[in-house]
């Protein structure tokens, strides 16, 4: 518990920092994933490593990832840069993804991306990132709904946009929209190119883990961290606190359960009343299922 309790003081302050460190918070989730994989298993013939190397290791990567990039300045250009990090890492080093990557909790965590060179498109592109910005490239990171990406140059000028889950695969405005069309059905707007804000991309990498637990019932227990890393985040819906409860209820953990739905109700009271008077259904029928 000592050791979940730092781990956790550790990301609250690292998200709060006022230049959030991505590559820190995505180990850090990781590091939750790995302390869970390890609790109720067989001791392993040799000691794993700690956090602190595993951490370590990671960063030392994306430092040497980084200085095996020519040394292009200030002034090249953007199709440079993504044309450098494209030999790289998608060509020299074989990131990239593939269908089968969804299916791995593995894919979702920094330090098993950059020893697999597989992951989901977000993770592999917060290599992509921390590579780039390590060298001094004008990067950012593009959250298309379904598809995350990353770009160099100007957001709102003269950009490039690359595709990490294909190896670094060059985007025009129209293979952005048909990634986007193809995974949500919406279409592409100007709005969807911003630069995404490492805390963003931190939520969204939760969500992801949420979601490939939700799919596994057996797997309650990492979607539960993930809703707690996420709620531990200075912004995130309101909501979360909700499924937290809902989980709580659901691994039979009613009074807990039960006391955080009374406490969402109360948040929601005064906005939306019938919600919050459904949800204080939810708690009274999680009470009677302590007796």
């Amino acid at each position: 518990m000592h050791e979940t309790t730092g781990r956790r003081q550790r990301f609250t302050e690292a998200a709060r920092e006022v230049r959030p460190d991505l590559a820190l918070l995505c180990l850090l989730v990781a590091a939750e994933a790995h302390a869970g994989s390890r609790t109720g298993a067989k001791a392993p013939p040799e000691e794993p490593p700690s956090e602190e190397e595993r951490i370590d290791a990671a960063q030392i990567e994306l430092d040497r990832l980084a200085g095996l990039l020519p040394a292009l300045g200030r002034q090249a250009g953007p199709k440079r840069w993504a044309e450098a990090l494209a030999q790289l890492l998608g060509e020299r080093c074989g990131f990239h993804g593939s269908p089968a990557d969804y299916r791995r909790l593995e894919s979702s965590l920094l330090d098993e991306v950059l020893l697999r060179r597989r992951g989901l498109p977000i993770l592999l592109s917060v290599v992509w990132l921390e590579v780039a910005r390590r060298a001094g490239a004008p990067v950012y990171g593009v959250a298309l709904p379904g598809h995350f990406v990353v770009g160099f140059g100007d957001p709102y000028g003269e950009k490039v946009l690359v595709d990490p889950f294909d190896g670094g695969r060059p985007l025009s405005d129209e293979d952005a929209g048909l990634l986007v069309a193809g995974a949500t059905g919406a279409p592409l707007s100007p709005s969807m190119f911003a630069p995404a804000e490492p805390l963003d991309i931190v939520l969204r990498v939760l969500n992801n883990i949420r979601a490939w637990a939700a799919a596994r019932p057996e797997r309650s227990d990492v979607q539960l961290w993930a809703l707690e890393l996420s709620l531990l985040l200075p912004r995130h819906p309101a909501r979360l606190r909700y499924e937290r409860a809902e989980l709580l209820v659901e691994r039979g953990d009613f009074l807990r359960g039960a006391r955080e739905l009374e406490e969402y109700a109360e948040v929601i009271a005064a906005v939306e009343p019938g919600a919050a008077k459904s949800v204080l259904g939810q708690a009274r029928a999680a009470r009677a299922m302590l007796n």
